[in-house]
């Protein structure tokens, strides 16, 4: 390794079980994020993937309590409160309205079971792991399911993508071809809890939202294309989670030694860090794609 790597670079990090585990999840976790993100921004949804991160905390304490794996319990928590939210809503202003209801109910229940947790189980660490996360303190043994499940979120984007790109950009057209945006926006939705949902396991409820709104963001500036964009997204969230876990590793050997700072805090900053230095190149519009002839 040339030296100046070796100055970048931990000793031990490359050979570390615990590393090629976090990378592996920050690889499928960051990729579906980036994918789905550009739609979030697209759609003018952000709140609604900040949101669904903290409803799903709600899922994973109350998981935490039962003793079941906390990933499962983020997926049912964010599908249930998503359901809740879209259900009889069919414009974006109810949509909020619906959202921040359910959010307030879902945040009070989290509290209930985040108390419950530390006052009856011997977990004292369960407020930490929902509320701020950290990829290296997630079970090595979900990167299989965690895989499947992004996968599943990109095969359904595939899917979906061109009537989904209508739909969000020109939805009259998209009516007026006859494509169903109740049905739409269901199947979107599925997609995000989805990847939203493994953000929070990785990084928490509270800082999720830097990985599926901050990398689209930065795409959405950079390009009007909406392939580009997809790439880049996917490509500025991998790349952020893969520095934010090298910069973590290599914080327990900063002064003083032994107390690493969190990978969490790292990658969050780092994309907050990329979207102020994207923020000097052109502004462009976020609706500013075409669904036909070259955009994608």
């Amino acid at each position: 390794m040339p030296d100046w790597a070796k100055a970048l670079v931990a000793p031990g990090f490359f050979a570390s079980p615990a590393v090629h585990a976090a990378l592996a999840m920050a690889a499928v976790v960051t990729v579906a994020n980036g994918l789905v993100g550009v739609f979030v921004v697209i759609r003018g949804q952000a709140f609604l993937g900040h949101a669904l991160s903290d409803m799903g905390a709600t899922g994973g304490t109350a998981a935490a309590l039962l003793g079941v794996q906390v990933l499962w319990g983020f997926m049912a928590g964010g599908f249930v409160s998503g359901a809740l939210a879209d259900a009889g809503v069919s414009e974006s202003r109810g949509r909020d309205v619906a959202t921040g209801m359910v959010l307030s109910t879902a945040l009070g229940l989290g509290a209930l079971f985040i108390y419950l947790v530390t006052t009856r189980t011997a977990n004292a660490n369960i407020t930490q792991t929902v509320l701020f996360g950290s990829v290296f303190t997630v079970n090595p043994a979900l990167v299989p399911a965690m895989a499947l499940l992004s996968l599943g979120t990109v095969v359904l984007l595939a899917v979906v993508y061109r009537p989904l790109l209508y739909a969000s950009v020109v939805p009259e057209v998209a009516m007026a071809r006859g494509l169903s945006l109740r049905l739409l926006n269901t199947l979107f939705l599925v997609g995000v809890v989805a990847a939203v949902e493994q953000a929070a396991l990785l990084m928490g409820a509270l800082l999720s939202t830097a990985l599926i709104v901050g990398p689209a963001a930065m795409a959405i500036r950079l390009t009007n294309r909406t392939g580009w964009r997809l790439v880049l997204a996917a490509s500025i969230g991998l790349a952020a989670a893969a520095l934010g876990i090298l910069l973590a590793y290599d914080s327990y050997y900063w002064p003083p030694a032994g107390r690493g700072w969190p990978d969490s805090f790292f990658i969050s900053a780092l994309i907050f860090l990329g979207y102020l230095a994207v923020m000097l190149a052109p502004r462009r519009d976020p609706r500013a794609v075409r669904p036909e002839g070259g955009s994608a």
